[in-house]
């Protein structure tokens, strides 16, 4: 029996109660919802929802259950994001140096994907405070989000407030060594943006043998 986490689509009818019954017989399967997504429409009343499911003893009898729905059209079993793009890494700021720190990160994360790590790599180039610490704050409610690279010249602020949210959160906060208060609120400051991109990765991946946490210093 299968035992690990998966991903299932379906095409529901938008009617009341509908998602209580989803999630009433995924319940009835021992299963937890690890996520839940709208994808969007299907058809005029008809919409696209994705779940990941941890681990479920018996996930074609779950399936079969789900399909027989009422509001169900279609239900179909797909691998689970985490397993295919596995852990992400967010990489936000201005556009030279988010394309920098890109390189660091995409390179090694090549490395590390071909010895069976998963990690993906999302980078959004952005300017200005208010949309910055917004988008700082939206990382922490991303799917599989596990290190955040804040990558510019000047940050501070509202930014600030927003990594220190974050990273009480549990996410990683990685800063160039940029002027404003934002290097003093991230847990790493590098100087190099292919650098940062690269030790982003190594601190997230389990193949790696770095841990931020040993380090003696956290400036470089």
């Amino acid at each position: 029996m299968s035992r690990e986490r998966i991903g299932v689509v379906l095409e529901i009818r938008d009617q009341p109660g509908a998602l209580h019954a989803l999630t009433g017989i995924i319940a009835r399967h021992g299963a937890n919802i690890a996520s839940i997504e709208m994808l969007g429409r299907a058809g005029a009343d008809v919409s696209r929802i994705y779940f990941e499911l941890d681990p479920v003893e018996a996930p074609d009898s779950l399936i079969a259950d789900l399909a027989a729905a009422d509001a169900v059209q279609s239900v179909s079993q797909e691998p689970s994001l985490q397993k295919i793009y596995g852990k992400r890494i967010i990489i936000m700021g201005g556009g030279a140096q988010v394309g920098q720190v890109a390189i660091g990160a995409i390179s090694e994360a090549d490395r590390h994907n071909i010895r069976g790590e998963h990690i993906s790599v999302d980078t959004i180039p952005l300017v200005g405070e208010q949309p910055l610490a917004d988008a700082v704050r939206a990382v922490a409610r991303l799917p599989r989000a596990r290190a955040l690279v804040l990558a510019g010249s000047l940050m501070g602020g509202e930014i600030e407030k927003a990594v220190r949210e974050v990273r009480a959160q549990g996410l990683l906060v990685v800063s160039l060594n940029m002027a404003g208060s934002v290097p003093d609120a991230a847990d790493l400051v590098v100087t190099d943006p292919v650098q940062a991109g690269v030790m982003t990765v190594m601190a997230v991946a389990d193949t790696a043998k770095f841990t931020v946490g040993r380090l003696s210093r956290r400036v470089f």
